[in-house]
């Protein structure tokens, strides 16, 4: 395998082996031109300070800290350093890419000399549950810090603009080949072989983000509705969730498991609540339902509806008019929105996206490294 240019040191919020989304579709295929070391929070827990590392595919390392399980912050910030800057010797990491989801774990890294600073805002996590009080300024000292911002999406790009002079859009992509497998002949799972018709149907995290009361609403207003609902439950209680015949909770699912529960499903949704965590996002499983051929109906997210619900490839709805777009949805031609959605989905995917961002990063680090492009030196080229 070619090196093309440094490692890149990845410090992300979630975990690898949680929903298989964003950060994983990228890290995936920067270690096809060079080492990835994929950072996640610590776990506590008795003993000495460690690392576990393991390799999840070929030049992608997961790293999880393990820290004392009493460890105050600043105790915990001082291991996460020395257990660092211990694995950038041994791995022999010189001045990499420092690629960022999470604006707190920059103080992680601060003995690290970087060739360049990404930050990859996929979120706002300020808005979200329990985010940490200092969030918002150790944004601001990241935005100081950064080479490159890029957003998970358009809105996003328009909140962060303003506090950066390089920040750049690249809204959730789509690997359209795998999620296309839901309109060939898969196999029924298990699990959702026996639930009835019509089917609508959900994956993702289900937390704040999810309006559960509409959840519950459409499943009380048509009992003959089934609803699939595949994810792992973080940050609010289970108890919470409404428990009706016609609601099927199935838990997490694995990636390559998706499409061939997409293709039983009659319709996809994604009930969003409108409050301060959705405010921004810009859910990647609008693309992946759409790339498996099926009708989607949404709440009125700010990046859903534009370019989706403007382009008629999703039905937008509020708690009202939910169930009645869900019939719409049912009854309308099929070709004419596959049609519409197929136009949407091959204009994007995640390699695209990766060479862009690649393009970007082979740009930057030349334009601070003038010396070597005079001289000929060893300046990393673009993936494009």
């Amino acid at each position: 395998m070619k090196q093309a240019g440094p490692d890149l040191l990845c410090f992300s919020h979630l975990r690898w082996n949680f929903v298989f989304q964003r950060p994983n579709h990228l890290m995936s295929r920067f270690a096809q031109e060079r080492r990835v070391y994929f950072v996640e929070e610590p776990m506590f827990e008795d003993g000495p300070p460690r690392l576990d590392a393991r390799h999840v595919e070929a030049n992608l390392t997961v790293i999880v800290p393990h820290l004392r399980r009493r460890a105050e912050p600043e105790e915990a910030l001082a291991q996460q350093r020395h257990l660092l800057n211990s694995l950038v010797r041994e791995q022999d990491i010189r001045q990499p890419i420092l690629w960022l989801y999470t604006p707190m774990s920059l103080p992680i890294a601060a003995d690290v000399e970087p060739s360049l600073v990404v930050y990859d805002c996929m979120d706002e996590l300020s808005a979200f549950r329990g985010a940490p009080p200092l969030l918002r300024d150790r944004e601001r000292e990241l935005f100081a810090r950064a080479d490159l911002v890029f957003t998970g999406g358009q809105s996003l790009y328009e909140a962060k603009r303003a506090h950066h002079p390089s920040v750049y859009a690249f809204p959730s992509s789509v690997d359209a080949a795998h999620f296309a497998k839901a309109r060939g002949q898969t196999s029924e799972p298990d699990d959702q072989r026996g639930v009835p018709r019509p089917r609508l149907g959900f994956f993702g995290v289900i937390d704040e983000r999810l309006d559960i009361d509409l959840v519950a609403r459409v499943a009380k207003e048509r009992p003959d509705f089934q609803l699939v609902m595949l994810g792992p439950v973080v940050k609010i209680d289970p108890a919470t969730l409404p428990r009706r015949p016609n609601i099927h909770w199935l838990g997490q699912r694995p990636y390559q498991d998706l499409p061939a529960y997409l293709r039983g499903w009659d319709v996809a949704i994604m009930p969003f609540a409108l409050n301060e965590a959705t405010r921004f996002i810009s859910p990647t499983k609008t693309l992946e339902y759409l790339a498996a051929g099926k009708p989607v109906v949404s709440t009125a997210i700010r990046d859903v509806v534009t370019p989706y619900g403007d382009k008629k490839a999703v039905h937008i709805a509020d708690a009202s008019t939910f169930t009645a777009a869900v019939d719409a949805a049912l009854s309308g031609p099929r070709e004419e929105h596959v049609a519409i959605a197929d136009e949407m989905v091959s204009a994007t995917s995640w390699d695209r996206t990766w060479r862009s961002m690649s393009t970007l990063i082979a740009d930057t680090l030349q334009s601070k490294r003038p010396s070597a492009a005079r001289t000929g030196g060893d300046v990393p080229c673009s993936t494009t």
